[in-house]
């Protein structure tokens, strides 16, 4: 199949049918974006539906040429910087949306976006990236983190038992989940007891890059600023070896707590936000991307090795799906550190340093997860006469 096969079959398939697309919110550029890029090249005619749009206009690339229809939510106060505290009403805003007029209904959701109300006439096909966090098996994390005071914390609970329920129950009303990974199709069949499909998210490989050019003596880290991410343990372990260098690019909630944690280290850059092309610059010319979250998926080690870079990823999740450890019988991409420490990371990049890894490796093992790929598994679900999953027994 050629490359705009699966892209033209899509579009020949299904370009006269109304199709909704919903999205938990627009906020920043990150891996389930990258997804809905794909999904709105897919369906050019679709029309978009987010809980808020706060996405800046450098960021929108084919957002901006769809219609982005947004949620209650999107009025209220202080809702640019803390719509994540409006999390107990997101189900009821999100129920609100009216897609009785769609043929196909998209959700692209880690949060809320697949309780959509849809009706019997039409199909409703959910890509999961993660079931909800928050109400799942990061509750304690979350609560942790947000150190509420006690009273606000028993309430805060009572809201999470509740969300979980309705997030169990609105897996019912989905017709077909694809799930970002095999690690995430488990999650799914543990917490809504549905199948799912694996599709991978697609990446975008470099055009015009020598896939043997020269590295420099720096370490990449890049991911939005918040805790789950653990650039903090990254940060940590660099600034307690003091020799080797580490860039830092992202934005989030985070990023004020890591700057204080990093103050001092002169082999410390917080970069912040840096648009594609620069990320892309840095991927291309570092010693290898480091990866410390227990991921569902993880988008960004696949991008590196695009770029030639090996990964130092923590050998959970995601990542054990992408990156191809030096355990492999085939060529390795990376290598894995097994627990979520300074000193587990830190002894993986004096082995890393000992070893070496082959470019061709690197870019056979991106060439699994192209848009084309993508496409292809997309049109051959929508077209496969069994898409409606029904629930585990």
């Amino acid at each position: 199949m050629s490359e705009s096969a699966p892209l033209t079959a899509l579009h020949d398939g299904y370009g006269h049918l109304r199709v909704a697309i919903v999205h938990d919110w627009l906020v920043v550029q990150g891996g389930a974006e990258k997804v809905l890029d794909a999904l709105l090249e897919a369906f050019p005619q679709a029309e978009l539906f987010t809980l808020v749009d706060f996405l800046p206009a450098e960021q929108r690339g084919r957002i901006a040429r769809h219609r982005v229809q947004t949620s209650l939510i999107q009025r209220l106060p202080l809702a640019r910087h803390r719509y994540r505290h409006y999390l107990p009403w997101m189900p009821y805003a999100i129920e609100q949306f009216d897609l009785s007029d769609f043929d196909l209904v998209i959700s692209s959701s880690h949060a809320v976006a697949k309780g959509v109300l849809t009706h019997p006439g039409q199909r409703h096909y959910c890509y999961c990236h993660t079931p909800m966090r928050y109400a799942w098996d990061m509750k304690e994390a979350y609560l942790r983190d947000a150190n509420f005071p006690a009273p606000i914390e028993w309430a805060v609970r009572r809201s999470l038992k509740r969300l979980r329920q309705w997030d169990h129950f609105t897996a019912s009303q989905v017709d077909h989940f694809i799930a970002n990974s095999a690690n995430v199709a488990g999650r799914i069949a543990k917490f809504y007891r549905r199948d799912a499909t694996v599709i991978h998210p697609p990446v975008d490989l470099p055009r015009d890059l020598a896939p043997d050019a020269p590295r420099e003596d720096f370490y990449l880290a890049a991911s939005r600023l918040v805790p789950y991410k653990r650039i903090d343990l990254i940060i940590e372990a660099f600034k307690r070896d003091g020799r080797r260098q580490l860039k830092v690019v992202g934005d989030g909630p985070e990023r004020k707590r890591l700057a204080q944690l990093a103050a001092g280290a002169n082999n410390i850059q917080l970069l912040g936000y840096q648009p594609d092309a620069v990320l892309s610059d840095l991927m291309s010319r570092t010693r290898a991307f480091v990866f410390a979250a227990d991921e569902d998926f993880g988008i960004l080690p696949l991008e590196a090795q695009a770029h030639g870079a090996p990964v130092i990823a923590y050998g959970h999740g995601g990542a054990l799906e992408t990156v191809r450890g030096i355990e492999s019988a085939e060529q390795a991409t990376g290598l894995f550190f097994d627990v979520q420490t300074a000193d587990s990371l830190l002894s993986a990049i004096e082995r890393f340093e000992s070893l070496t890894f082959s470019p061709a490796a690197l870019h056979q093992q991106v060439q699994r997860f192209t848009r084309t790929h993508f496409w292809q598994a997309l049109y051959q679900v929508l077209a496969s006469p069994d898409a409606m999953t029904e629930p585990l027994s």
